[in-house]
């Protein structure tokens, strides 16, 4: 299937060169449709919906969600974004004064916010390890990662694609050695489901958290939570509702006390098997590899236009569909606002700690004509030297 045919599933306005994929993802017209249609069946049967309904299309999307990222489907629960589980998992866990949360300094901005929160409260550190850019191979960056580690060191939180450097970080070997240190380890997997394959069996992390309105391209508002088997009976829900000493309590604690905390729409949660339908349909490993070439052909030329290295090797172990360089300006806000006003071009412009970075996300309707735009209007944008140097 082309991009040009591919891009009338969306919704997306016209006119605009939509290159920002990575932040809230785009639902296709399918996929809306049905999440409109729960919709509609909530407003007209409420109660019906709520009461009865509701748990059963829960429990649907978790299992259909749960083979997709193969692991059981009692270990997994839907929550409205990955923030919510961090919140949730960061909150349970019984800190001691001085435990050390060891992460990288690539983390994303809301994260880092609830984890310093967290250690303010309980006296505990929360350890932003200096990351070497750019990366070199995998077991440099795992043992740039684990310098950080001392005795105090109770959990290694750390994201599986970071946000604003757009980096697949290498999971499976710090969860390797992360065992073999006795260490836990807890994952921000907000970019992977429908970006790169998943499998939570193999990998055996304790903690690990996903968005699906992202790049499995579900309505907003719809993630997931999971939480080995061992350490459920230890997390607690963040909203305490009717689960909680459930009066007609399930097979799984840890399903009552996490899958409905009063009254929200859960719809766009339900629509998880009509996304992974979509995908299937439209053979989505076939699309997501044309759209790592797309990122990789570019790389180079959006590096060298933007006068910046990359940030690591152009391969599947670090570069998926985004690809994030440092830039320089004054005003990255105003810089975010030029792209889109004059150029309209969605792109993000993103701070961090001092540095800032430019990234392009490219998906099935994406085509190399949407980077020459892109391009071109960088090119512009220096000519005129205020905002972009």
């Amino acid at each position: 299937m082309t991009a040009q045919s591919l891009k009338s599933h969306f919704l997306l306005n016209e006119g605009v060169t939509f290159l920002n994929f990575g932040s809230f993802g785009a639902c296709p017209k399918p996929i809306f449709e049905r999440y409109q249609a729960f919709q509609l069946e909530m407003e007209r049967d409420p109660v019906q919906f709520m009461t009865v309904r509701l748990s059963q299309y829960l429990k649907k999307s978790r299992e259909t969600l749960a083979t997709f990222i193969s692991c059981d489907a009692d270990d997994v629960v839907m929550v409205p974004n990955p923030s919510y589980a961090v919140n949730t998992i960061g909150k349970s866990i019984n800190w001691q004064v001085g435990d050390e949360i060891l992460t990288t300094d690539l983390e994303y901005g809301a994260c880092d916010r609830a984890w310093k929160l967290i250690c303010s409260q309980v006296g505990a550190k929360y350890v932003r390890q200096p990351i070497q850019l750019p990366l070199i191979d995998v077991k440099t960056f795992v043992d740039n990662l684990f310098t950080g580690v001392t005795e105090r060191t109770k959990m290694i939180f750390i994201s599986h694609i970071t946000s604003t450097t757009a980096l697949i970080l290498p999971i499976a070997e710090v969860a390797s050695r992360a065992k073999e240190l006795g260490i836990p380890v807890f994952v921000d997997g907000a970019h992977v489901p429908g970006h790169i394959p998943l499998d939570l069996n193999a990998l055996d992390v304790d903690y690990y958290t996903g968005a699906c309105h992202k790049w499995m391209m579900t309505p907003k508002g719809s993630s997931f939570m999971y939480v080995k088997k061992s350490l459920q009976p230890d997390i607690k829900p963040l909203v305490v509702s009717w689960g909680y000493e459930a009066l007609f309590p399930s097979h799984s604690t840890f399903l009552d006390w996490h899958s409905l905390n009063g009254t929200r729409d859960y719809t766009a949660s339900l629509c998880i098997a009509e996304a992974i339908d979509f995908m299937e349909t439209h053979d989505w490993a076939s699309v997501a590899k044309r759209s790592r070439e797309l990122v990789k052909t570019y790389a180079n030329i959006y590096s060298e236009l933007l006068d910046s290295p990359l940030l690591a090797p152009l391969n599947d172990d670090f570069i998926g569909q985004m690809l994030s360089v440092k830039i320089k300006t004054p005003d990255p806000e105003k810089l975010y606002r030029t792209f889109v006003d004059e150029y309209k071009i969605e792109i993000p412009v993103m701070r961090h700690d001092a540095k800032v970075y430019l990234r392009y996300s490219i998906n099935g309707f994406n085509t190399a004509e949407d980077l020459d735009v892109l391009m071109a209007a960088i090119t512009d944008i220096k000519k005129k030297g205020a905002l972009l140097y």
